[in-house]
């Protein structure tokens, strides 16, 4: 892997992608961090410190805050981050599935183009709908419920959040704001068609992951404090370190699981040449939905305990039902049911199996041991409903596990978080495709990918001599691994110690 990484820089094309990308990474960080006009980012700041170091780190701000990459805590241009962009994409995405007009334009020459057309335009008015809403809760936080506590937070520190209101500050919020999404939005089109990767997906990645350094040093202060009255023995951080390597690995393994559906096509001749007459396979997805699914339930399941506390401040029967929609058992089997609803809901609207053995019938496919057409049909149906709920039990086991962490066992939130759900999700497949990308470029210049264990197997496997050489490389492959694994937990266990 090691060696892949130099030979990225011996390819000037790949370079030169590699080094745009790191570019445009770095602006975006930068505009994470410029403050809007008018506010205080201060009192904003130790508010989502306060939210961090409780119990209640897992509200919809700190969640917002964590895929703008911080920029909310900041009060940044870009607080917005690019999640309009992303929910417009998705409600176009949707409407295309539904709407049999828009479904119709998508498939014409062009239409594609339209419809990202469209979802500009609805990118733009989200943006305006958001940043109004945002400058409102700027100027009023007492108000907002979704920022509990901040009045206190406002009170110790003795300065307001915004010094000027009125609709001269209103304007000029959504103005900058609106114009920090696009700007990110181009950003997102320039690193996808001159960079490496997807862009809009590399800068929720981003994001996320700089949220990484606070979130080791709030768990290091959490369970080694400096004071040295933490009762945690030092390897429940060993193990936990092991966890978390446990849970990328099996998200690594279920988001690349498919199964492949054999396709034989007929021979066919065409003048004087010969068309067909062989075997392919249909990849499907075990985690076909991806991460939309806990996406959906987390929006869906934060606004009833909101709404119930609000409308009801003094009846203790909606608080307790607030409550336990908010973290008791009511909220994990309400967030299970919605997953599997939501799992299956993306697959109906997007996994279309009628139109797949239509098309594999005009072009003469066929699965061996289904007719053509409507067998074909419900041949995939059955099959893609079977992985579908496999991949909705993976995907409530990941979405919960950061919520048992922080509220079971004490993990911090924004540390929680990397153990699962949405940003483990979203980071993985992200890498694993930029990885993907980077990997053929290598490939197409002759050079080994990140992965070289498909090739030493068909480099060395012919002859025994080959095999020996290969068994060798696998064994030292592991002796590292071991030794890694042994280094982590020595050092872990001498820091708590010192602390201590």
């Amino acid at each position: 892997m090691i060696s892949a990484f130099t030979n990225t820089f011996k390819i000037p094309e790949l370079r030169d992608r590699v080094l745009f990308t790191l570019i445009m990474m770095v602006i975006v960080r930068v505009g994470a961090a410029i403050a809007c006009p008018g506010i205080n980012g201060v009192v904003l700041q130790e508010w989502f410190q306060n939210q961090i170091n409780s119990e209640a780190g897992g509200n919809i701000a700190t969640l917002f805050n964590i895929f703008s990459g911080g920029a909310l805590e900041n009060c940044a241009l870009f607080s917005l981050g690019i999640m309009p962009y992303i929910s417009a994409s998705i409600m176009m995405q949707l409407l295309t599935a539904v709407i049999p007009q828009l479904g119709k334009l998508s498939k014409e020459d062009g239409g594609r183009q339209k419809i990202m057309q469209y979802t500009r335009y609805a990118t733009v008015v989200l943006c305006v709908f958001q940043g109004y809403l945002l400058a409102l809760s700027f100027e009023n936080p007492a108000s907002n419920p979704f920022l509990p506590g901040i009045m206190e937070t406002i009170n110790n520190l003795g300065i307001p959040l915004v010094a000027n209101t009125g609709l001269d500050f209103r304007i000029m919020t959504v103005i900058s704001l609106t114009a920090g999404t696009m700007f990110l939005m181009w950003i997102g089109d320039q690193i996808t068609e001159r960079g490496v990767g997807n862009g809009v997906s590399l800068i929720i990645t981003v994001g996320i992951i700089a949220q990484l350094p606070a979130a080791l040093v709030q768990a290091w202060r959490t369970f080694v404090p400096t004071d040295g009255a933490s009762q945690v023995n030092p390897m429940v951080l060993v193990l936990m370190i092991a966890f978390l390597l446990f849970v990328i690995a099996a998200v690594i393994c279920v988001t690349q699981a498919q199964r492949k559906i054999s396709v034989q096509y007929a021979k066919r001749v065409v003048g004087r040449k010969v068309y067909g007459g062989q075997t392919q396979y249909m990849p499907l997805k075990v985690n076909y939905a991806g991460v939309m699914p806990i996406i959906f339930a987390q929006a869906l399941l934060i606004f009833p305990s909101t709404i119930a506390s609000m409308a009801f401040p003094t009846s203790a029967t909606a608080q307790r039902i607030a409550q336990m929609l908010s973290g008791g058992w009511l909220h994990y089997v309400f967030y299970a049911v919605m997953i599997f609803f939501f799992s299956y809901f993306w697959v109906a609207t997007q996994f279309q199996p009628a139109q797949i053995a239509d098309d594999l019938k005009k072009y003469g496919g066929y699965i061996p041991g289904v007719r053509p057409g409507k067998p074909t049909a419900e041949f995939l149906d059955f099959t893609m409903t079977r992985l579908t709920f496999a991949g909705a039990v993976f995907l409530t086991v990941i979405a919960i596990l950061p919520q048992l962490l922080a509220r079971q066992l004490g993990v911090p939130y924004i540390t929680a978080q990397f153990f699962g759900g949405t940003s483990l999700l979203i980071i993985v497949g992200v890498v694993l495709d930029t990885m993907r990308q980077i990997e053929t470029h290598l490939i197409q210049r002759h050079y080994d990918g990140f992965l070289r264990k498909g090739r030493i197997r068909g480099r060395f496997e012919r002859t025994p001599a080959g095999r020996g050489e290969a068994a060798k490389q696998g064994q030292l492959v592991w002796l590292y691994v071991a030794v890694a694994v042994l280094f982590v937990a020595g050092m872990t266990i001498f820091l708590a110690n010192s602390f201590q």
